[in-house]
């Protein structure tokens, strides 16, 4: 069973704020995908569905983002779940507006929802951040964390939320560059690069660039080859 917990403050306050992207992840996915209605239960709206063949638990708790974590820790030990068995979903400053990572484990930047997840639940959960990009100073982030989208902002926010939502279940199945990539592709951002197309182990850069750049035959006629003999003479000179 995987829980996939978005993070957002509830309220019709704040539902359209960058804060809440976490919560508009999880109702994309909820609208897109053969969900139950939403209930109330460990301090959350929750909702059960199936991905890729597994169980999924959507969490999306209503404690306000600072006490996330009780929520999520909660359904965590009712179902005698594991770090491991969590997804969590949630803005980021510090990627540009549309981007996407996700990784396991790793520090809170600052995110309180993201201290309280690591209190509740321990720190090596998946973490899918979604990019609400940077005002520029300090003094501005609360307003921009808390202030709603703009109307120019749904043109990467809806393809990004509805890519992630078609392919959830990818999530489930741990195919996490892939996903990656599909959300770069819908919002028009460069794909990640595929580990299968790096250079092998090893190998530097300039062997790299020597191998690549090595001709397959030398010329036996011609101005070049004319050239190469007054270089370096013929073979047994």
């Amino acid at each position: 069973m995987l829980i996939i917990a978005g993070l957002g403050n509830p309220g019709a306050k704040y539902a359209g704020n960058r804060h809440n992207i976490g919560f508009m992840a999880l109702d994309a996915i909820h609208r897109k995908n053969p969900f139950s209605p939403w209930s109330k239960k460990f301090k959350a709206e929750i909702s059960e569905g199936e991905l890729a063949g597994d169980k999924v638990l959507l969490v999306k708790p209503q404690t306000f983002m600072n006490l996330s974590g009780e929520s999520v820790g909660e359904a965590m030990r009712f179902y005698k779940l594991a770090p491991k068995d969590i997804v969590a979903i949630y803005d980021e400053l510090d990627l540009l507006p549309g981007k996407a990572r996700i990784k396991v484990g790793g520090g809170h930047g600052g995110h309180n929802g993201i201290k309280s997840l690591d209190a509740h639940c321990g720190k090596d959960y998946r973490r899918l951040r979604l990019g609400i990009g940077h005002p520029g100073t300090k003094e501005l982030v609360t307003n921009h964390v808390l202030g709603d989208f703009a109307k120019a902002d749904h043109a990467w926010l809806d393809p990004l939320l509805d890519e992630l939502a078609i392919h959830a279940d990818m999530l489930v199945r741990g195919e996490d560059s892939q996903l990656m990539n599909k959300l770069a592709l819908a919002t028009g951002s460069k794909p990640e690069e595929d580990k299968a197309t790096k250079k092998p182990a090893g190998q530097s850069h300039i062997r790299a660039a020597r191998n690549h750049a090595q001709p397959k035959a030398l010329p036996t006629s011609g101005p070049m080859a004319d050239m190469l003999k007054k270089l370096f003479g013929n073979k047994g000179d």
